[in-house]
């Protein structure tokens, strides 16, 4: 059986400041429920700038500019931070929410959203300092409108579009009966595809040709009434990034869904079926701003007002880029029990043992990786932090090490979180770019993936899940077939250098 590699993994941001106000999920149960509230009257004083947000340090950790252990090094609270950071980073990019816009344009293919047509050409304005994304022809088939008829539109249950208090534009549902295809079910659906798509193009273009098979583990559900849920998110997203040799399937396990994705993926590479698996997924809009209400009682900024997406590409082995090791593979079984201790025996403990190593052999533990400053204030606590102390204390019951050591094992092992709270998207992946970045430069010599998800809020079941891989430094293996794959490694490096040269800097 040969191996599976991440050969290349991306990340992206996307300010949603309007789609939270007036599409999260909570803010639109506490407007339905109150809309006199007034904590909902002061939300716009409350919404941070794109500026604010580049500048932010998590979101440039999140793409790279900034290491786990230099967010760590900086005060808190980072909301405070005064520094200038970029939007684009080693690992991702961070975009603004005209260009989310124009990308749903792009990634509508049923003429279901409709815009203000000066609104449009000022998005095009916009795109210009996305030279990349300019060339693509984002808006080329956009529909437009007056604005009386786009009031009409929403007037008649279309999902209006908002920015900086005008309405742009809006998602016109896609059936009058079918509440799967109402025009809030599709604005959700078209921004996960959107974000999904920026995510992607965040892979080398031509690795994406190479792309046989895509695995979208999003927590959107696709499908009308008599399909709910029936998918296809992955394929629709190929279509989108031109992988015209893919096929592809949606992976749902809640925020567990991802580590999911990327074990099956690594499986289906190194049984021969696939060569090149894309992993990815893009943002939930339900989540915006879900913990808006604290925010604003502690007159915080509205944290929560980034879409967040990945890519990971996971291919067959190169003999240089890191291993998926699936022989340490954690597992919430349904007999495991929900308690905490049981939870990280399971997925890490268990795992390990099988293995003949201990916590202290694992580089970093990339687990839960909630932003503090979003969570903390809604009473949710510090989960990293939370969860490395479970670790350390799992690792003093083992033997592992002295319970005097418990301090210094998180520090060596855990991290700060630095992901926005988008449910799938900080369960065990922002750490992947980074943990293979610090591989490559010999800083790590492995790190374990922890994707844990919470199975109660479909009302199925009690039940709890996770799951664990761990990620190890290539041993210089190649798969007999394989070989050619370092000529391709190169030829990527040498186009993203090239790359590099004519924009004048790095990019994601």
């Amino acid at each position: 059986m040969g191996q599976a590699v991440i050969r290349q993994a991306g990340y992206i941001l996307a300010h949603a400041p309007d789609l939270l106000q007036w599409h999260g999920s909570a803010i639109q149960q506490a407007r339905q429920k109150n809309p006199d509230a007034p904590w909902l009257s002061a939300i716009s004083g409350h919404l941070r700038s794109f500026e604010q947000v580049v500048n932010y340090p998590p979101h440039q950790c999140c793409i790279g500019n900034l290491t786990p252990d230099e967010l760590d090094e900086l005060p808190r609270p980072w909301s405070n931070f005064t520094g200038e950071g970029k939007t684009t980073g080693d690992l991702g990019e961070i975009y603004s929410e005209p260009v989310l816009y124009a990308m749903l344009c792009y990634v509508d293919t049923f003429d279901l959203t409709v815009w203000e047509a000066s609104f449009l050409q000022d998005v095009r304005g916009k795109l210009s300092g996305y030279p990349a994304l300019a060339s693509r022809g984002l808006t080329d088939n956009a529909v437009t409108a007056g604005t009386d008829e786009l009031e009409q539109l929403v007037k008649h249950h279309a999902a209006p579009l908002w920015y900086g208090g005008q309405l742009v534009g809006c998602v016109k549902a896609a059936h009058d009966m079918d509440i799967n295809l109402s025009a809030h079910v599709m604005l959700e659906n078209l921004v996960t595809k959107a974000s999904a798509v920026l995510a992607g193009w965040q892979i080398a273009p031509g690795m994406l040709e190479q792309v046989e098979y895509v695995i979208e583990c999003s927590e959107e559900a696709i499908g009308d009434v008599n399909q709910r849920g029936g998918g296809n998110l992955a394929k629709a997203v190929a279509e989108s990034l031109h992988c015209r040799q893919a096929t592809g399937i949606d992976m749902r396990g809640f925020c567990a869904g991802p580590v999911h994705a990327l074990v099956n993926a690594a499986a289906l590479v190194q049984s021969g079926v696939y060569r090149h698996v894309l992993v990815l997924a893009g943002g939930s809009v339900a989540k915006l701003g879900m913990n808006g209400r604290d925010h604003v009682l502690h007159d915080l900024p509205l944290l929560e007002d980034m879409l967040g997406g990945f890519a990971l590409l996971i291919s067959t082995g190169d003999g240089v880029s890191p291993v998926i090791n699936t022989r340490v593979v954690g597992r919430h079984t349904v007999g495991t029990g929900a308690s905490p201790q049981a939870v990280m025996d399971a997925l890490i403990s268990q795992p390990l043992k099988n293995a003949g190593m201990t916590t202290a052999d694992v580089g970093k533990f990339s687990a839960e990786l909630q932003n503090p400053e979003i969570t903390q204030p809604a009473g949710a606590g510090n989960v990293p932090e939370a969860n490395y102390k479970m670790i350390a204390a799992l690792s003093v019951m083992e033997g592992w090490i002295e319970r005097s050591e418990i301090a210094s094992f998180v520090t060596q092992h855990g991290m700060p979180g630095f992901a926005p709270t988008q449910g799938h998207i900080p369960s065990g992946i922002p750490f992947i770019g980074h943990g293979i970045r610090d591989i490559m430069q010999q800083k790590l010599d492995n790190f374990m993936v922890i994707g844990k998800g919470s199975l109660f809020l479909g009302r199925m079941t009690n039940q709890f899940d996770g799951i664990s891989v761990l990620v190890e430094r290539n041993q210089g293996e190649m798969n007999p077939d394989d070989s050619r794959h370092l000529a391709d490694m190169l030829a990527d490096a040498m186009r993203k250098v090239a790359d590099e040269l004519e924009s004048g800097g790095p990019h994601g």
